[in-house]
């Protein structure tokens, strides 16, 4: 990709902000960013044409407005259970939203959620999705289904116990409570809490400092990161060795080297911004 404006789909945009890092914003900030089949599947176009761009290191996600997502629209989900009959046992949004959530994890790119406001339900599963979370000071946080009667549906019984513990998660999904962002910290459902002015600015700075180093090292931690949930100690270790085996003969591994033993900056193949 050689096009650094804005890319404008309908109900999402993304723009380049640094070099080497596209920033992906969902675009419903009338209807708090809730997710429906048209904005689904321009966040699945999105991150195809992101993360085809082999310039493209890091990706910064956000919302518009003063959301970053309450999950499924709501107004979309009541016409379907208006609609749907009682023989259909798929869940609203099955073939929607869960896509999305399982394609964040699984991206080659290291994803920071930029959370500018409320992330509840389903939105709060997006933002547990991605690699870092940093919060504005105006955030909530919450998994709110049980207050709509259903129990977390878009992966966050997996997120939540692993990010804050197992009580902590019980709590906050049997209660469907609100938390705001230095409750949010405390617990370490995110990384870092900022004021709403320096939001982007502090995900963008963060996400140029991963674009710096070797693409494949990071996309290779990445996935030794998202593996390893699933793996004891041993697979771990092991896949871990067969990872850094992948990568021994890289020009980039030389260059670290050579760079750490002669003690100055490595001269890595970056990508250059504007280009």
């Amino acid at each position: 990709m050689t096009d650094r404006k804005q890319v404008d789909l309908d109900t999402v945009f993304y723009q380049f902000p640094a070099a080497g890092v596209a920033l992906l914003t969902l675009n419903r900030p009338e209807f708090a960013n809730g997710v429906v089949p048209e904005l689904a599947g321009d966040l699945q176009a999105a991150l195809d044409d992101l993360e085809g761009d082999s310039d493209i290191r890091a990706l910064v996600f956000t919302g518009a407005g003063r959301q970053f997502c309450a999950g499924a629209d709501l107004t979309a989900m009541q016409a379907y259970l208006r609609d749907v009959q009682p023989v259909t046992h798929e869940p609203f949004n099955a073939r929607v939203l869960y896509p999305v959530t399982q394609r964040l994890v699984t991206s080659r790119l290291p994803i920071i959620a930029a959370i500018n406001g409320g992330a509840t339900a389903g939105g709060l599963d997006l933002a547990m999705a991605c690699d870092i979370r940093i919060a504005s000071t105006r955030a909530k946080l919450g998994e709110t289904y049980v207050r709509l009667g259903l129990p977390p549906g878009n992966g966050g019984a997996y997120f939540l116990p692993r990010l804050v513990g197992s009580g902590t998660a019980a709590e906050l999904f049997l209660t469907g409570d609100l938390v705001d962002a230095n409750r949010a910290l405390q617990i370490g459902l995110v990384n870092r809490v900022v004021e709403p002015d320096g939001l982007i600015d502090e995900a963008v700075t963060l996400a140029a400092r991963i674009a710096r180093h070797p693409r494949r090292a990071v996309e290779a931690t990445k996935q030794a990161l998202r593996a390893s949930w699933g793996q004891d100690l041993q697979t771990a270790i092991t896949s871990g060795f067969w990872a850094v085996a992948a990568l021994q003969h890289s020009e980039e591994l030389r260059e670290g080297v050579a760079a750490a033993l002669d003690k100055r900056p490595p001269r890595y193949d970056r990508p250059v911004a504007g280009s």
